[in-house]
């Protein structure tokens, strides 16, 4: 059981390096077979976004020396939610949890996107800085 569980850490190690590839191939594979190009872009960046935020917290991590990488992006995330169901529930009156979970997933892609881009950037200028 040990084998099985090393294998999925390890493919996950793996897609959460470059999580670009694994984006360009779901949606090219789901486009070419439901031939819906908006289905795809979504069902791509909700596969990608855990990898993104386990790139990102380990980024985050090593560029700091902290370990507060993952928990700070759980907090960033539930703060979203909140302030968006605060913001649903003043407008239109009721909460529909789907939607607000959805929206803070996405939003998540996006921000983890910029801050994967970001922190790449500073640790690969730090690393070549300290040579």
């Amino acid at each position: 059981m040990q084998w099985l569980w090393d294998g999925l850490v390890q493919t996950y190690a793996i897609l959460a390096i470059v999580p670009v590839v694994p984006f360009a191939l779901i949606y090219a594979g789901y486009a070419a077979y439901v031939g819906d190009r908006k289905k795809a872009i979504r069902l791509a960046m909700d596969v990608t976004t855990p990898l993104l935020i386990g790139c990102v917290s380990v980024l985050f991590n090593q560029i700091f020396n902290s370990g507060f990488g993952f928990y700070g992006i759980l907090l960033l995330m539930l703060l979203g939610g909140g302030l968006l169901g605060n913001l649903q529930y003043r407008t239109k009156g009721k909460l529909d949890a789907r939607r607000i979970v959805r929206a803070v997933w996405r939003i998540g892609f996006f921000a983890m996107s910029a801050m994967y881009v970001l922190l790449m950037a500073i640790g690969v200028i730090g690393s070549l800085w300290r040579i």
